[in-house]
């Protein structure tokens, strides 16, 4: 599939092939053009960051969202330092009006980040239970 090429899959939602050299929607594409490995480098600390907190956090719901989180990031490394961009395919889109396209790295990376952001407001069971349990009058 050689770009521009495009294959209408449903009314709203394309396959198109895309290359970011950039970071999110082709932020910063300039800077990062003739530096593909200085980006994979930044974002392989940012996992090795995100993979420490994972190991260290007892909320089953955090390291899942941060797994999501640092192999998405991981996958968009492998095509970076494979092609020197991020390679994007999925475009939805309404009428005219398209979306950044984007690939699957990015959906586990949002849906990741979406999890986390939802699971800061639950409690945790542990924490749930103490609070339900009555305390005992002392003699």
């Amino acid at each position: 599939m050689a770009p521009p090429r495009t294959i209408e899959i449903a009314p709203f939602f394309n396959l198109t092939l895309g290359f970011n050299t950039g970071v999110s929607f082709g932020m910063f594409r300039e800077f990062f053009l003739d530096r593909p490995l200085v980006l994979a480098g930044i974002k392989m600390v940012i996992v090795a960051g995100l993979l420490v907190w994972a190991m260290r956090t007892e909320r089953r719901t955090e390291t899942v969202s941060l797994g999501l989180v640092a192999g998405g990031a991981v996958g968009n490394v492998l095509d970076r330092m494979r092609q020197g961009a991020v390679t994007d395919f999925l475009d939805f889109h309404v009428g005219n009006w398209h979306w950044p396209a984007f690939n699957m790295a990015d959906t586990m990376i949002t849906i990741g980040v979406v999890l986390l952001i939802a699971g800061s407001f639950w409690r945790p069971r542990s924490m749930a239970r103490a609070q339900k349990q009555p305390s005992r009058p002392e003699h």
